[in-house]
């Protein structure tokens, strides 16, 4: 179970006549009125999980399109199977607006488990655990509950979200993402993913823009345990645009890597 959630509502979102109405613990830290990319991401994964055919298979790679920003309020979530098979199945999905617009595009790719013959790659070097970690909880610019710190606790065991440049925290949600309702492993993964390029940042808060309009979550095995890390690294090239690319930890080790496009602009 997940540590009692510290705000009010104590769900991210709430399930009202077929559809799904996020509520403040959504939030995003540039918008007000717009949801941080975690959280839909996490909902996007709940409904790929729920997607039938897929007992024998594993979600091995997920690309979310932000197309415009989410708002706080009621949404409408579809998903569907775009190609079946027994060994490789494609998902789409897609988030709208009350107007009908879409706002988040996804689609997931199902694989049979690796058959390797018990030839394993290493494991890379496991990053501090969260119990050494150094809690995070910044004054929330808009004033309001955001998605974190009120929805999801970070800890950093190396660097800090304003010192600048790579560094390494872990993520766990403080409360469910549907009421009512367990959060599986996987909807924890996609709702830290998104933190890479804020954990990251290679200019200034204050100064400066760094949204990503794109994710791709690549897993490489069902995480577990309620704990998520990202050790993050944010490059910059010049006349070019912003990639952050964030290995994932669960307190096992390594359990896939999450890439993300940055839109770098003035304020």
């Amino acid at each position: 179970m997940g540590v009692v959630c510290a705000g009010v509502p104590d769900a991210i979102y709430t399930r009202e006549d077929g559809r799904f109405l996020a509520s403040e613990l959504s939030r995003g830290p540039w918008d007000p009125d717009a949801q941080h990319g975690g959280a839909p991401a996490a909902l996007l994964m709940r409904e790929f999980e729920r997607c039938p055919d897929g007992q024998e298979l594993a979600i091995a790679r997920v690309t979310y399109e932000f197309l415009r920003p989410v708002p706080l309020g009621e949404l409408e979530v579809e998903t569907s199977i775009s190609r079946g098979g027994r060994r490789v199945q494609l998902l789409e999905g897609t988030i709208r607006d009350p107007e009908g617009v879409e706002v988040v595009r996804a689609r997931a790719l199902r694989l049979a488990t690796a058959d390797a013959g018990g030839a394993i790659t290493p494991e890379p070097a496991m990053p501090p655990g969260p119990a050494e970690g150094t809690a995070h909880s910044p004054t929330p610019p808009h004033g309001l509950p955001m998605f974190a710190p009120d929805a999801i606790e970070v800890r950093f065991v190396a660097g800090t979200r304003f010192a600048g440049g790579p560094s390494t925290a872990w993520f766990r949600l403080r409360c469910p993402l549907l009421a009512g309702e367990q959060t599986t492993p996987l909807q924890r993964l996609a709702a830290a993913a998104d933190f890479g390029n804020g954990i990251s940042a290679v200019l200034s808060w204050d100064e400066y823009l760094f949204i990503n309009p794109d994710l791709t979550l690549y897993v490489d095995r069902r995480p577990e345990g309620e704990w998520i890390c990202l050790d993050a690294r944010t490059t910059l090239a010049a006349g070019g645009v912003g990639i952050t690319e964030s290995v994932l930890f669960d307190e096992r080790g390594r359990v896939g890597r999450a890439v993300q496009a940055l839109l770098v602009a003035r304020r």
